[in-house]
């Protein structure tokens, strides 16, 4: 084949790898054929074309397919090149025009959430977060705007044992019943709400970016001055920041090709 015949092809091969890259595991020809709606006789020869290239690993014992070297040399290149802070960096400049407080850019690393971008407005509060610095990601509004959406075995795995609780102020969910609690209800909210679980005085609103696969990969979120009157939280959700940060959060959804 050559010139434009070899798209619909290269379209096709593309096809197969996102099926690959949306499963947890290795997947049968039969399946890709299926969900594809492609000939047997078509999968199977771009398969062995994506094998041959590294892009696949063919599995003889299970008759399966899986995501091949390549593809994941692909991701670390993609990794190298900052492309989620590049993409994310005028999103965020624009956000904290609009709404005149400090935004980040917050990725999972493990049980803790890392900051990534900071964005601040010309008359910034000091904060404890920054590019770099780690936190309890059950108590950050952004750590749990990506937990709300993991798989509930996925999160138990983060926080096995109570001594992931770590608590910083007397806020925050102590075990993983509580934190599932609070998962659910920001799920129905649709945005995730940290109030005083940080720092005292202060609160955050968060949304999660999600990638490819549809998982979260990343969260914006806006955090500002707040104090309750009296003890315990206030219960304010800030849906009109809400809505700011989730317009943000779903433009880079978009440009990173992702779909919530």
């Amino acid at each position: 084949m050559g010139g434009s015949s070899d798209v619909p092809a290269l379209r096709r091969g593309l096809a197969i790898l996102g099926v690959l890259a949306g499963r947890p595991g290795p997947v049968s020809a039969g399946v890709i054929a299926r969900e594809l709606e492609l000939p047997r006789s078509t999968t199977y020869h771009l398969l062995s074309e994506l094998v041959a290239a590294g892009f696949v690993t063919h599995l003889p014992e299970e008759r399966r397919y899986g995501l091949g070297v390549a593809t994941f040399e692909l991701g670390s290149a993609y990794l190298r090149h900052d492309p989620l802070e590049r993409l994310a960096g005028p999103l965020l400049r624009k956000l904290v025009d609009q709404v005149g407080r400090t935004a980040h850019l917050g990725v999972l690393h493990g049980g803790e959430s890392l900051y990534l971008i900071k964005e601040r407005p010309s008359q910034p509060q000091t904060l404890v977060t920054d590019v770099g610095v780690r936190l309890p990601a059950q108590l950050t509004a952004s750590g749990r705007a990506m937990l709300a959406h993991l798989p509930a075995a996925q999160v138990r795995a983060l926080f096995p044992s109570a001594a992931g609780f770590v608590l910083r102020t007397d806020r925050g969910p102590r075990n993983l019943p509580e934190l599932r609690r609070v998962l659910a209800a920001e799920r129905r909210l649709g945005w995730t709400v940290e109030d005083g679980y940080v720092t005292a005085g202060f609160a955050s609103v968060a949304c999660p970016v999600f990638d490819y696969g549809g998982r979260p990969t990343a969260s914006i979120s806006v955090t500002f001055r707040h104090f309750c009157d009296g003890e315990g939280e206030c219960g304010q959700t800030w849906p009109e920041v809400a809505e700011q940060v989730g317009r943000t959060a779903r433009e880079l959804t978009a440009r990173i090709g992702g779909h919530g």
